[in-house]
């Protein structure tokens, strides 16, 4: 007997024409509310590829219903099927399935005629984006408990040990609150109370018929749809298990191989994660990209937008470096920014280090932009001696209330937080993001990153954050650039800890790129040779390599107008040296002033043998 619903509709693709349907109040085998197709509904002629292992028991269904005849070729719709009598199906989702050859959220695709989705017609059900969860078994059902009981019986639970059945599907955070407090009492501390609260509440009234459920078992991550609505369940000890019936899918897919983000959720080790800003991710699991896009056509949404899971699951490339991008940094190779991209791609982060005016950190900005498609996809940030975790990351801050003009303590994101949101956003996550930090070896590391020490390392996990108390994880299309300035010995000072995370490439005036790049830029700008020539000879008579001085000091706007030269010699170069030298007696201005390197050189092109003396003060 058909209820008093009103009649649905479901298009089927390429804006076919409309099947339709009605549903019923009595439940399926699993809990979840029956659906009826009428008959002279039309099919669609073929299934997608993706179609058995994802929802195999509506391929099932519709195999046998075809095999049968009640599904078969028809004269009313040229190249379709049409069904030929009503057909019963677990769920809205079946009954769109067997129609139109894939998955489907029937809670969202049937429609009245006005357009109101069959959602708006279930009290417990409500439209909109449906979500996607990860729902973990208690662990004294022993890790066989998928395969055991939820896969067999098409049911996912919840343990809710103390929880009274007064507490039903809707019902607020706050009561919620109250019953855990009362039920609990002393068997769950205050720091467990929370956590049920949320997970209680996420069972209870979030999630909905449509939704995405995961459970991991064997080593796979399996899929399925929430098909129904909570129902509590009494066990022989007396203790309540909450469950919602779930249509699971194929046999999952290996942990191993799934994408780096979605990994990073499921490293949570919560009974109940949310899953929703990965769900595009896991829609995409066993799907080409080609039905992916070919689905998003059939589905009317147009050439021009291509499929959320298709671009959420795009690898993150960097374009590859150019001999104009050679060209315009003044680098000797570009084998040398061949390996740099590399090493990027492989260890996500690195460093620049070397003596001051090696040009670290501009090369750090140039090449992050380059690599990232332009400078919005850039965030530079300072360290020093007094920067910390609050600073870096997040931490209470002083806050003035707009409306009270008060003043109090609100946890705020730092740069690198809220850079790693901008990075993860729908549409952001196949685009390479650089966090450049300048002074890297300024601050205590340790103090700076805390845990995030971790996620340097294992990019695929997630850890539990100090303040916030989320779990957080660092996108995979997020690099770290450092610079790291060896002249003032700090470098020695960095742990194993950090050299392990980051890859370090030495910018030093006695190696290449930077030996060269002073007179590589003079040529470039047309200008005389003199100052490369100069700064040769001044870092020859520098014995250490840390205090030897880089190009970037020559290579200003100021230096090559009158005077200029020696202007920036006097003040810039020489009280380096002096602080060097500071107590040894040595005669700067003698040994590394213009003067004397200018003797220097001009005896050296009159006379093939060594100087006059005048070059070894």
């Amino acid at each position: 007997m058909l209820d008093s619903y009103p009649e649905f509709h479901l298009r089927l693709p390429y804006g076919g024409p409309m099947a339709r349907g009605r549903l019923l109040s009595e439940s399926g085998t699993n809990g979840s509310q029956k659906m009826v197709v009428l008959a002279g509904s039309p099919a669609r002629p073929d299934v997608v590829p993706s179609f058995p292992e994802k929802t195999p028991s509506s391929h099932r269904l519709r195999e046998r219903l075809v095999a049968e005849g009640v599904i078969r070729e028809t004269s009313t719709w040229p190249g379709r099927l049409e069904v030929v009598e009503d057909v019963e199906c677990n769920s809205p989702s079946a009954a769109a399935e067997i129609l139109v050859g894939r998955s489907s959220n029937g809670w969202m695709e049937w429609k009245t005629e006005d357009g109101r989705p069959l959602a708006d017609f279930l009290g417990q059900v409500w439209s909109g984006p449906s979500r996607a969860w990860l729902v973990r078994g208690p662990h004294s059902a022993g890790p066989d408990l998928f395969r055991r009981a939820w896969l067999p019986e098409g049911r996912v639970f919840l343990t809710a040990a103390h929880l009274r059945p007064a507490a039903t599907q809707g019902i607020s955070k706050e009561q919620l609150r109250t019953f855990v407090d009362e039920d609990y009492g002393s068997t769950a501390t205050y720091t467990e109370k929370p956590q049920l609260v949320e997970e209680l509440h996420a069972f209870l009234s979030r999630m909905r018929p449509g939704d995405t459920v995961c459970a991991l078992a064997d080593g796979r991550l399996h899929t399925g749809e929430i098909t129904g609505n909570v129902e509590h369940l009494v066990a022989d000890d007396g203790s309540h298990v909450l469950w919602r019936p779930v249509e699971w899918g194929g046999d999952g897919f290996p942990l191993d191989e799934l994408p780096q983000e979605l990994r990073q959720k499921l490293s949570s080790h919560h009974d109940v994660v949310d899953l929703t800003t990965v769900k595009a991710v896991i829609d995409a699991l066993g799907v080409s990209d080609e039905e992916l896009v070919e689905e998003a056509l059939a589905g009317g949404t147009g050439i021009s937008a291509e499929p959320l899971a298709v671009t959420a699951r795009r690898d993150v490339e960097l374009p590859e470096p150019t001999e104009e991008l050679r060209k315009e940094l003044h680098v000797h190779h570009l084998a040398w920014l061949q390996e740099i991209r590399q090493l990027l791609h492989d260890e996500k982060q690195l460093i620049f280090y070397g003596p001051p005016g090696t040009g670290k950190t501009f090369l750090a900005q140039e090449l992050a932009e380059f690599f990232g498609g332009g400078p919005e996809q850039v965030e530079l940030v300072q360290f020093h001696p007094s920067y910390s975790y609050e600073d870096f990351f997040e931490g209470f801050r002083p806050r003035e209330d707009p409306g009270t003009r008060e003043v109090a303590f609100r946890l705020t994101a730092g740069p690198l937080r809220e850079f790693a949101e901008l990075a993860r956003r729908e549409g952001n996550r196949h685009i390479p993001h650089f966090l450049v930090i300048d002074e890297i070896n300024r601050a205590n590391l340790a103090k700076v990153f805390g845990e995030l020490y971790f996620l340097l390392e294992y990019r695929d996990r997630s850890v539990r954050l100090t303040y916030s108390d989320e779990d957080f994880s660092l996108p995979r299309n997020l690099f770290v650039i450092g610079t790291m300035n060896t002249a003032d010995r700090s470098i020695a000072l960095v742990d194993a800890a950090m050299r392990r995370r980051f890859a370090f490439v030495e910018l030093s005036p006695r190696i290449d790129p930077t030996r060269g790049l002073l007179r590589s830029w003079l040529e470039s700008k047309e200008k005389d040779p003199e100052p490369a020539d100069l700064l040769d000879a001044l870092n020859a008579r520098i014995d250490e390599p840390d205090f030897k001085i880089g190009p970037s000091y020559l290579m200003k706007p100021g230096v090559y107008r009158e005077g200029g030269l020696e202007r920036t010699w006097r003040t810039k170069i020489l009280p380096l040296l002096e602080e060097h030298h500071y107590g040894e007696g040595v005669d700067i201005e003698g040994r590394y002033g213009l003067p004397a390197l200018r003797r220097a050189l001009a005896s050296r092109t009159t006379s093939p043998e060594p100087g006059d003396g005048t070059d070894a003060q």
